[in-house]
């Protein structure tokens, strides 16, 4: 072993290394200092520890400063590899972008020849590289280019915004919060159409839910709607017949909104290319983009020539033609595309083919087994107490669309957020299942939020996966108990259960707009969001169900390995095992053993992707 003095020169020399190719690329480290943990990690018996070197193949002597030697190695600190038996290792030696070996800092040690770089972790965590299932980069890229999208949490700040905008717009001038959500108000609730008037008397306000909205009235006299239009997403007040400011999202086409300038390509690149930066700075190396096409898979790929990709992508596709057409019809339009999922490479993949089933459980427009209920008119607006939502297709289209993307290749996928949306699906996939099995197939289901376990040992037979978003649990999860109860709270989220069954749970944020990890719509830092899963709290500060928290081990499960598998990649990546990519992050706390309520507040020291450095913090 070398000497602790030589250890540290070395170190000095890949410092030296990283900084100049960073300070060449025009990006600056930072400054500061971050605390040290002792040198050598002490582990929890619990955990195993990985005593035998594990290699790719090689001599048992080669000559290390030959073809052979790692390019970089990182010892003495704590590996959690996330492997089959979930080992702890000290070391890994890293060559040509991929994991070369694993193991003690003494074996890792003996395989470095004369220009390997070394990195003392002086005990610190390493993990995988963190992949986020489901995320929209390109909107959320430039979300926040021009004005600050506000964090609103009560009416009254709203309220103040809106007359701040107000008092700075021209008369007629749009004023437009892009993901405004009832549940995540501490009042849960639209504000009035009265307090909006009052607010922005003459300027037109809009506050966008997706798949609701409330408008003023200068809105609604802007875009010519009253009482008398026709538009079946025109919701009125069910005592008055008057307009109630509130629209679902059928009707958001009448607003005719103000318009940004289109952007252009280059400004486009350079914002997608920041965010992903940002998205690295949390410890992810992997993003599963939620909605596209072509176009947006063409942008990744640009940025991949131009050596500005920085993690790797699984590109879902929106699904491009009538989802009601013949089947024939259905898949000449698939191959008309020319490709599938899996298409690409190991930095930008073709990923699943996306359709939806409903709206969402944050604007009470998801597809639910039982009626929303009486609650549902005081935070949404909802007048019928006994809705519980509408699917946008049917069983048999969906079976049709099932059964032409297994034929072609693709993995298929739908947004769903009710749980009469997820039996639907399930019902289908069954009828898919009839003709020829699915299981390698890894369809999927997008939030779900909502399942029963009949649901689950649907999915565990079917190799369905669950492909959820653990901050909508954080955030929402007290609304749905006010909505809906303490019995059918109890199917919301259920993590356990979901592992328990058998089920592949993939972790995501669905994150939409804003820059800043913890209050983005919705929140995209991995470790708050494994952090609920594990304590079951919420934003509010409760404990919801309890009894459906997970492990720490399979919390990090969710946001490595068991999203490779979602991808079809659990054979590169996802774990740090010898061949895979070279994809980890260096943590500030060591995330199987600190104080539960640590967990959320761990920062990425180092981020790297197919062993390049693309993020550090502080004096790492």
């Amino acid at each position: 072993m070398n000497s602790k003095k030589e250890l540290a020169n070395k170190t000095t020399r890949r410092e030296f290394i990283r900084k100049s190719t960073y300070a060449a690329a025009g990006i600056s480290l930072g400054a500061g200092a971050i605390g040290t943990p002792a040198l050598g990690p002490v582990w929890d018996a619990k955990h195993k520890i990985r005593d035998q070197l594990k290699v790719e193949n090689m001599d048992n002597n080669p000559d290390r400063d030959g073809d052979n030697q790692p390019d970089q190695i990182l010892v003495n600190g704590k590996i959690i590899t996330v492997d089959a038996s979930f080992s702890i290792a000290e070391a890994v030696a890293i060559r040509n972008g991929r994991f070369m070996a694993v193991g003690s800092t003494g074996d890792i040690e003996k395989l470095a020849g004369s220009s390997t770089i070394w990195t003392d972790l002086e005990g610190r965590t390493v993990i995988p590289g963190l992949i986020d299932a489901h995320l929209h980069p390109d909107s959320a890229s430039t979300s926040e280019l021009v004005d600050e999208i506000p964090d609103v949490r009560r009416i009254d700040d709203l309220i103040n915004w809106i007359k701040a905008q107000a008092r700075t717009k021209k008369e007629g001038e749009w004023i437009i919060h892009p993901k405004y959500f009832p549940t995540r108000i501490k009042e849960m609730r639209w504000p009035a159409l009265e307090e909006l008037d009052i607010a922005a008397p003459r300027s037109p306000v809009f506050l966008n839910g997706t798949y609701a909205g409330m408008s003023n009235s200068a809105a609604m006299r802007a875009a010519n709607i009253t009482k008398d239009s026709e538009d079946p997403g025109i919701v009125t007040d069910a005592e008055t017949g008057q307009l109630s400011g509130l629209l679902h999202a059928s009707s958001f086409h009448l607003l005719g909104m103000d318009r940004l300038p289109p952007m252009t390509y280059e400004a486009q690149l350079d914002a997608l290319e920041k965010m992903i930066r940002r998205y690295n700075q949390v410890g992810l190396t992997g993003l599963g983009s939620g909605l596209g096409d072509h176009s947006t898979l063409d942008m990744y790929n640009e940025l991949k020539k131009r050596g500005q990709l920085t993690a790797r992508i699984f590109q879902n596709i929106s699904f491009p033609i009538d989802i009601g057409k013949s089947e024939e019809e259905i898949r000449r339009g698939l191959i008309r595309l020319g490709y599938h999922t899996g298409s690409g490479d190991e930095w930008a993949r073709v990923g699943a083919l996306k359709a939806w089933i409903d709206g969402g459980i944050l604007t009470g427009t998801a597809f639910l087994r039982e009626p929303w209920g009486a609650r549902a008119k005081e935070i949404y607006g909802l007048s019928d107490a006994a809705y519980r939502g509408e699917p946008q297709i049917n069983k048999e289209a969906l079976a049709t669309v099932g059964t032409v993307a297994q034929q072609l290749g693709w993995k298929f996928t739908a947004h769903c957020t009710g749980g009469a949306g997820v039996d639907l699906m399930l019902d289908a996939f069954e009828e898919v299942n009839s003709s020829s099995p699915l299981k390698d197939r890894r369809y999927s289901i997008i939030h779900g939020n909502f399942y029963t376990p009949e649901a689950m040992k649907r999915m565990s037979r079917l190799g369905v996966y669950a492909d959820m978003q653990p901050a909508w649990f954080y955030k929402d999860a007290d609304a749905m108990k006010y909505l809906l109860g303490e019995s059918r709270i109890k199917l919301f989220h259920p993590y356990k259960s979901l592992f328990d069954a058998g089920v592949m749970v993939n972790g995501g944020s669905d994150h939409m707009v804003k820059y800043d990890s913890y209050t983005a719509i919705n929140p995209y830092n991995p470790f708050l969001s494994m952090w609920s899963t594990i304590t079951r709290k919420t934003e509010r500060g409760s404990t919801i169900v309890p009894e459906e928290a997970i492990t720490r081990e399979q919390a990090l499960k969710m946001y490595t390995i068991n999203n490779a598998y979602g991808s079809f990649e659990e054979k590169i990546k996802g774990s740090i095992e010898p061949e895979k990519l070279a994809d980890l992050v260096v943590i500030s706390e060591d995330f199987l053993d600190c104080p539960v309520d640590r967990i959320k507040a761990i920062k990425a020291e180092m981020t790297m992707v197919g062993g390049e450095i693309v993020h550090t913090r502080g004096s790492f």
